[in-house]
């Protein structure tokens, strides 16, 4: 599907260029986003992943990820039937979804890399996606978020009267979209279209862990000194959240300065946590973080290749006036389910590039107005969707896979449901 989406975005791009005479743009946004996949996307986020996954390391050293991945393993043992419940791949996943739905955009990505990573590892069919990872593909896809950070922020900074309105409508579009996310993958993974091809020995994976993600070594218990050592730690923690949502319960709602408060703290929690943990356990904690501080930018190097292709194939078709054309063809049906012109252009790019519709949120908050309906159905989108296209090139080129079998679906029907519950619930709220 990957296959032919790509192409047709590739074509009508350049036939859409010549006909509008926008050669000279298609031109430049060709090497404009071949260089940004490298130099914005690629490199940067190597550095921040050796970061995470020389942190994860010590996770899954100290048995952190164990333990963590042990909490949830009725839920996860339901999503995920064909991984092992005490593979280190479970706690990544868990830990992943949790930083996603705190909006810990930078911690977020190298996590659910690391969980691929570690899927990969089970996987009998190199170049194939499985079962498990079309799930958790859809779960990143269908943006499990309580916060939509991104858009509060822009109107807030627009001088919105009440820029965390946005905040119950978006959560309730993003809970659609996952639902939606997760009921297609597992229904769409039933269809001949998208079954599995012949392995030679398919139940290997569940028995034996291959590649470079063993499980944790036993390790002795924690004295009770060290116990209340990691107690301080995490009561100094406790307190500061306390404080900061204290601070900030003036004019917001206490789950939400909640959640705010957190997400605020996670990650110089995560960064110190960890780390001590381990050592606290006996890991040798320098050592083991530079082990996996290395897989960083061979994991970059790897996604390359991928991010190139998506980012100049939608580079190409919005210089070319594609997302134009589309608004056009598509205005008179959106008309009649009520989707107001100014908001079109961000529904057909979100799924494409994220910097795009932010910037398109952007101008529709300055077009429109902070406080106007539009602004306000297009923050509850922008916070209820994901860039699926992005996702799935950036996740499954870090593990050099070519058959994404019914992932894109899966992540366009949640998009699509996320939209649609934009739709309804900000009718029913702003209108």
């Amino acid at each position: 599907m990957l296959n032919y989406l790509w192409l047709g975005l590739i074509l009508c791009g350049v036939i859409f260029g010549v006909i509008t005479g926008r050669t000279e743009a298609v031109t430049s946004a060709t090497f404009d986003a071949a260089k940004a996949s490298l130099m914005t996307i690629a490199l940067p986020l190597g550095a921040v992943m050796a970061l995470w996954l020389g942190i994860m390391r010590l996770a899954e050293k100290s048995g952190a990820v164990e333990r963590l991945s042990a909490l949830l393993r009725p839920v996860l043992t339901r999503l995920f039937p064909d991984v092992p419940t005490d593979h280190p791949a479970m706690g990544a996943m868990v830990m992943n979804i949790a930083a996603n739905m705190l909006g810990l955009g930078n911690a977020a990505t190298p996590l659910g890399l690391r969980a691929m990573q570690g899927l990969e590892s089970l996987n009998p069919r190199p170049g194939t996606a499985t079962n498990a990872m079309c799930t958790f593909l859809a779960i990143n896809t269908s943006s499990v978020q309580l916060i939509p950070a991104t858009a509060v922020g822009i109107l807030s900074a627009a001088g919105a009267a009440h820029p965390t309105a946005i905040i119950g409508t978006a959560l309730v579009a993003t809970s659609c979209s996952f639902m939606t996310g997760i009921i297609s993958v597992k229904l769409l993974q039933r269809l001949p279209m998208f079954a599995l091809p012949w392995a030679p020995a398919p139940t290997l994976a569940k028995k034996e862990y291959n590649g470079d993600l063993p499980a944790a070594p036993e390790l002795p218990p924690l004295t009770l000194s060290r116990k209340l050592l990691l107690s301080a730690y995490v009561a100094l923690f406790a307190g500061t959240v306390c404080h900061l949502v204290t601070s900030r319960s003036v004019g917001t709602t206490l789950p939400i300065s909640v959640i705010q408060s957190l997400s605020l703290v996670a990650i110089p929690f995560l960064i110190g946590f960890f780390p001590l943990y381990g050592a606290l356990r006996g890991v040798a904690v320098y050592e083991e973080f530079i082990e996996g501080a290395k897989e960083g930018i061979q994991v970059a190097l790897r996604i390359f290749p991928y991010l190139v292709a998506i980012l100049v194939a939608v580079g190409i078709f919005r210089a070319a006036g594609g997302i134009d054309l589309l608004s056009i063809i598509l205005a008179p049906l959106l008309d009649l389910i009520g989707l107001p012109a100014q908001v079109l252009p961000l529904v057909l790019v979100r799924p494409l590039s994220g910097s795009a519709a932010t910037g398109l949120f952007a101008e529709i908050v300055k077009a429109c107005g902070p406080d106007s309906y539009a602004a306000q159905l297009a923050g509850t989108i922008l916070g209820g969707t994901e860039t699926t296209l992005y996702v799935l090139a950036v996740y499954f080129g870090s593990v050099a896979i070519r058959r994404g079998r019914h992932a894109l679906a899966a992540g366009l029907l949640a998009d699509a449901a996320g939209v649609a519950a934009s739709l309804v619930i900000c009718r029913l709220i702003f209108k």
